[in-house]
């Protein structure tokens, strides 16, 4: 290419764009993602109840990630075959963590839920070690101690939070992160079956919502969307829509920028997830809550693997 081309306009444009593409995929994706902690805090606190939220959004999510896949033209049939590892994902990706949420969110703010999240590609990688999935590092294991250290930073101090009835609440919180880490887990011992992430997501997605409709019939907390829409309505389509869209983007970016970069976005989640919390419910946080948050940005940073580790 002739220097006068390099140098051009257009290349110059290209390149800029080339730039700030990835990290628009990001910002969207954080700030999206960010945004759900305070969807499914509203929608709770607007009638709905725990069962009820969880199955709509995993059928909403469900059905449309279907739709996605019908005019993608992709296979159906395929998923049968992978049915008890499509239910074990549903169990521990969408299921269990969804409720267990759900059920917290009354009582937590929302950005101290965003701070629980980011627990868990740390409790990823501890618990890879024992399993030889991951080696020992001593970099990455004080990346989990300074999560473990956010979380007593938030529940040990009397002064730490508005109610100290809610560190009970905060703990079930972690316990849906567990979750999230168990399926990542499993997911990285099945990485070898290529049914595509949207497929999975959707057949997830799918089988929550239908595990979880009889409970919520039987316990009474089954919920339909009302027409015309009311605030907890708009909610969980907000929830439903997130799911969707930001977990495709998420997938894309792995793909395009690949999975260092792309798993930056637990940084923009936290953050985001603080900063709604406090625009939307107005929220305000103690010294305590600020110093727990910077401490789980270092341990992000320090458990997440280096660029040379990406495939």
């Amino acid at each position: 290419m002739p220097p006068e081309q390099i140098n051009s306009p257009v290349s110059a444009t290209a390149s800029w764009r080339q730039f700030i593409f990835p990290w628009a995929c990001l910002l969207f994706m954080g700030t999206t993602w960010g945004l759900s902690f305070s969807l499914g805090k509203i929608a709770v606190e607007n009638g709905i109840e725990a069962f009820g939220v969880s199955t709509i959004q995993s059928l909403l999510s469900g059905m449309i990630l279907l739709v996605i896949t019908l005019i993608r033209g992709k296979k159906l049939r395929e998923l049968l075959q992978y049915w008890r590892f499509i239910l074990l994902i549903a169990l521990l990706g969408a299921a269990v963590p969804s409720v267990i949420f759900y059920t917290a969110a009354p009582y937590v703010q929302a950005g101290i839920l965003a701070i629980t999240v980011a627990l868990i590609p740390m409790m990823t990688y501890s618990a890879s070690i024992p399993l030889k999935i991951e080696r020992f590092s001593m970099r990455r294991f004080s990346g989990l101690l300074f999560g473990v250290g956010s979380i007593l930073l938030i529940a040990l101090p009397e002064n730490s939070l508005p109610d100290r009835s809610a560190v009970p609440w905060i703990i079930l919180a972690c316990i849906s992160s567990l979750c999230y880490a168990a399926e990542n887990i499993i997911l990285g011992f099945k990485s070898a079956i290529n049914i595509g992430p949207i497929r999975l997501s959707m057949g997830m997605n799918l089988l929550a919502g239908i595990l979880l409709l009889p409970i919520a019939l039987g316990t009474g907390q089954f919920y339909l969307p009302q027409f015309p829409f009311g605030t907890a309505d708009y909610a969980v389509l907000g929830l439903s829509i997130i799911s969707v869209f930001a977990y495709t983007m998420f997938v894309f970016s792995v793909a395009k920028f690949g999975a260092v970069f792309a798993s930056q976005t637990g940084y923009v989640v936290t953050l985001a997830g603080v900063f709604w919390g406090m625009a939307i419910f107005g929220e305000e946080h103690s010294i305590w809550v600020w110093t727990a948050l910077a401490a789980m940005i270092v341990g992000l940073a320090l458990v997440s693997p280096r660029q040379s580790n990406a495939s």
